[in-house]
Parts: C-alpha cells; structure tokens; sequence
C-alpha cells in the first residue's frame, strides 16, 4: 500500500516493512528541496508497526546528488533558488538548511532499523542520503562520492558525522576534500558497506537482511540500538552502566514485571 507518492518520493508499507523508493531515474534521482520535504514526510508518516524501513532508487543510479538547477538563477518553480538564499539572512539560511536536513535525519530512529540497498552513482546528497541509514547493501557497480567541495561548499545534509564514524577522520577528509569515487571493495573494506552483491541479487540481499533483521524481539533490537548509538559519546563505565539498566528493562519485561 502506497501511504506517499510525490515529488519523487514513493513510501509503501507491508506490516512490519517499509519502503522508500526515489522513483525518478530519468535525471539519475536526482534531489530537491521539494523532494527533501517528500522524504521527511515519509518518516513522519510511518506506522508503528514498522520496523524495517528499505532505502532504494528506481533504474541505475541510487541518486546522483542535487539536481544542478538548484544552482540556476531560476531555481525551481515555487522555491526559492540558492542564490536568493544565498542574500538572505544568516537565520532564513540556518533555517532553510535546518529543513533541508530534516529529510536525512529520522533514518537513525531507534525504533527502526534502516536499510540503504545502493546501486550505481551515490554522489554528494545522494552519498548522504544512503550515510543516513543504519545499514548499507550496495551493488558491485556502486560509485559513492562527496563532491561538494567542487562546488565550493562543504557537505550540510547530516552524511558529516556517519561518514567520520565510519572511516575515520583522516579518510572521510580525503574523501570529501578529493571527491573521489569510492567503489564497491572499498566502500566493505573501510566500513561504508555491510555487504557487497553483484546488481542483479541487490533486491535478494536487502530481502535477506530484513528478514534476519525482523527475527529478535522488537524491543531487544530497540535497546540493543540504543547502547550502540551512546556508545560513541560514553564512557566505557557510562556504557557498562547503560548496558545493566538496558538489561535490567529485558529481564523485568520478559518476568511480565515491568510497569
């Protein structure tokens, strides 16, 4: 069942399951502040009883970043271009790229996991977008790169902090001051990837991975995510005690003692 689709953003449910696709694969997915405001609907419009949410992008590319028209005096009908915000107040500008944001943000939920299944060109935004889930199954022609700094302007859209997570201070600055392509082996070697599959068994793997993923208990996957995301911003004491009373909640749970 559809529950969204506009602006190149489809989100369909199955119970437990659900779907984001990017549906316009003639301009490679290619994004937009209209398809930013779709994505953070999306998460916003999520049933409770999912707890898998899958990541895809129609056709070659999972999404070649910003649509460049972005950067035309023109802009696009109805927005604002960037270069009129560009004048604008340092708040309006805060604001707008707050918004913007939005939409790379609610992946990282810690009642959902989130799965970035990555084909082809993922470029600046559309490298953030698959940085913003949890987990990333990637094809073996996938190509991930942070061109930003070409443009002369840095990474906003949230994909900063995953990226350091992931590889490392001295190798996401490379990535992102070179915007040099990251290919398949690469991205499972330093941690960008969770598992590598030729194209055409990308759809087959994500199916796996969900299945697997929807296996535990729901809040057992809950907690356990909730002490991985603190852990790097604990202490080893802080996250030994943040296990106990994580465990404390389960046990009480399964007794039937919990308030």
């Amino acid at each position: 069942m559809a529950l969204l689709d506009k602006d190149g953003v489809r989100l369909t449910v199955d119970d437990t399951v659900a779907t984001v696709t990017l549906t316009n694969p003639a301009k490679r997915n290619a994004q937009s502040p209209a398809l930013w405001r779709a994505l953070a609907e999306a998460g916003r419009s999520l049933p409770g009883t999912v707890r898998v949410v899958v990541l895809r992008g129609e056709g070659k590319s999972f999404s070649a970043g910003l649509d460049r028209q972005a950067f035309t005096p023109e802009g696009f009908e109805g927005e604002p271009s960037f270069l009129d915000l560009a004048r604008g107040s340092d708040e309006l500008l805060d604001a707008t790229i707050s918004e913007y944001q939005e939409a790379f943000t609610w992946w990282r939920r810690n009642d959902i996991i989130s799965v970035a299944a990555v084909q082809g060109h993922a470029i600046g935004a559309g490298f953030q977008l698959a940085l913003a889930c949890d987990l990333r199954v990637v094809a073996d022609d996938v190509q991930f790169a942070m061109r930003e700094t070409s443009l002369g302007l840095v990474p906003d859209l949230a994909g900063t902090q995953p990226l350091a997570s992931l590889v490392g201070y001295a190798r996401a600055l490379e990535i992102c001051a070179t915007g040099r392509f990251v290919h398949a082996e690469e991205a499972e070697r330093v941690g960008l990837a969770n598992l590598v599959v030729p194209a055409d068994e990308l759809d087959a793997a994500v199916q796996d991975l969900t299945t697997a993923l929807l296996a535990p208990p729901r809040d057992a996957v809950i907690e356990t995510k909730t002490l991985l995301r603190g852990a790097r911003t604990r202490t080893y004491d802080d996250q030994r005690a943040a296990e106990r009373a994580a465990q404390a909640r389960r046990l009480r749970d399964l007794a039937g003692l919990s308030d």
